[in-house]
């Protein structure tokens, strides 16, 4: 099961040459992981508030692949890979027409006011129940 997230190019996501900023891409996978989490029906600033807990990226590892350009549709492809009692593994892709452009690797840690924290065990639960087989 995989979760998607469609974007446009806008011309503020490009370089000189025309192509999208090597670091716009995990701005897309950024805001694809927050809508996924949204959908959940988890509200990150409750989260906060009431359990003091927020992600962060402990690992990433990307391979871009093909350029995007300007006005170019593109599609975030998100997969749980891994959920353990302090990380989530995700496997995300940013598509233009099915044509893999990059790809990433990303390794979520909760954190808390004194530093790591666990994952609240109803997220852990509903994040293991994307992931694939």
């Amino acid at each position: 099961m995989s979760h998607r997230f469609a974007l446009r190019v806008y011309y503020e996501d490009t370089d000189l040459a025309g192509i999208v900023y090597y670091a716009n891409y995990l701005k897309f996978i950024e805001r694809a992981r927050s809508e996924l989490v949204r959908e959940m029906g988890v509200d990150q600033r409750v989260l906060k508030a009431e359990a003091g807990i927020v992600f962060a990226v402990r690992h990433l590892e990307a391979d871009y692949l093909s350029p995007a350009r300007f006005d170019d549709q593109l599609e975030v492809e998100t997969r749980v890979a891994g959920v353990t009692g302090a990380r989530i593994l995700l496997d995300q892709a940013v598509l233009r027409g099915g044509e893999r452009l990059f790809a990433a690797r990303v390794t979520l840690v909760a954190v808390g006011p004194e530093g790591a924290a666990r994952i609240p065990a109803e997220l852990r639960q509903r994040m293991a129940g994307l992931q694939e087989s």
